[in-house]
């Protein structure tokens, strides 16, 4: 498996996106609301606050507000950062559900490396920019899961369609 960026598990990077996702909507976070968000008992809580709070990643004392400190809050960002790009792709891209996507991305966001999530978002912004790729070459991904493989025939014709949008695009 990759090495973690953070070097914490994929719990506590689950708390830390979470005390992220309260503070920007409250300012800070409370037990209740963690717990809450995510679906846990209130007691499942506090060990893995504390264990935030010796690693000097959030501030926290028993009964209290919850905030992230500098450092939790660049690693929060980076998961969540990780999570945004690899559910636009899944669902965008490979064309999940949203729901599904969401699921999917919130368990590999804990497994890739910081190169492995670099090369990814070259490949989306290649995706986006190339002439030769596009939304029009999602739209026929879709086709193609929906339809099946092309004819031999039919890929030609996409190529010279390809070429000549090229040859228009060349400056004179």
């Amino acid at each position: 498996m990759a090495q973690k960026n953070s070097g914490l598990s994929e719990s506590l990077e689950d708390y830390l996106e979470v005390i992220l996702d309260l503070e920007e909507e409250n300012k800070v976070a409370r037990v209740k609301d963690i717990a809450d968000k995510m679906g846990i008992l209130r007691g499942s809580v506090t060990g893995a606050l504390k264990n935030l709070a010796e690693r000097g990643l959030i501030n926290y004392e028993p009964y209290s507000f919850i905030t992230l400190t500098p450092k939790g809050t660049t690693i929060a960002r980076e998961v969540t950062q990780r999570h945004i790009i690899l559910k636009d792709f899944l669902s965008r891209v490979l064309q999940m559900d949203l729901e599904q996507a969401d699921a999917n991305a919130c368990r590999m966001e804990h497994a890739m490396d910081k190169s492995a999530i670099d090369r990814l978002v070259q490949f989306i912004d290649y995706i986006n920019n190339c002439p030769r790729t596009g939304e029009d070459w999602i739209a026929l991904f879709r086709e193609y899961r929906q339809k099946g493989p092309r004819s031999r025939q039919e890929c030609r014709e996409c190529i010279d369609r390809c070429r000549e949008f090229l040859d228009r695009e060349k400056p004179k």
